[in-house]
């Protein structure tokens, strides 16, 4: 039986991309060329189409799109794992008003793909929990989260 595949990303999984979550990004590694994955938490889908991610503007991630702007997102959403392919594009090096040097990268979504194996669904999402001041965590989640909503 053949994975299902769709050019946009379905509601359910528009409707996870709504807030923090984790997953992660498979770029092209600009050194090597072959695969690099990332977890990253700080994603939001602008609409169906488009998906932004926050990033370290450190990041091998950025060093990664400059030279081979295809990558993938990985989520693990609505019983089952799903494929977000799409070309990524530097927004901006810095987001104003945030304390951190984050750089915003928009993905033009592509294909979505489920493939989790046959006969089988998740039960339980993957959670993690912030290892640094809570306060300070939570706050920095609302200004990041904020300034990719009106990116």
């Amino acid at each position: 039986m053949a994975n299902r595949v769709e050019p946009i990303l379905i509601k359910p999984l528009f409707d996870e991309l709504q807030k923090e979550r984790f997953v992660t990004l498979a770029t092209v590694d600009f050194e090597t060329g072959g695969p690099n994955v990332s977890a990253i938490s700080w994603i939001y889908a602008r609409d169906e189409r488009t998906i932004i991610f926050a990033v370290d503007n450190r990041s091998r991630i950025i060093q990664n799109i400059q030279e081979n702007n295809q990558v993938v997102v990985n989520i693990i959403a609505n019983e089952s794992t799903y494929s977000i392919s799409g070309e990524a594009s530097l927004v901006s090096e810095k987001i104003e008003g945030i304390p951190l040097k984050l750089a915003l990268v928009s993905i033009k979504v592509q294909e979505v793909r489920d493939v989790m194996f046959y006969g089988s669904k998740i039960i339980v999402e993957p959670k993690y929990d912030k290892t640094y001041d809570l306060e300070a965590a939570a706050r920095l989640d609302r200004q990041v989260m904020e300034a990719m909503k009106k990116a």
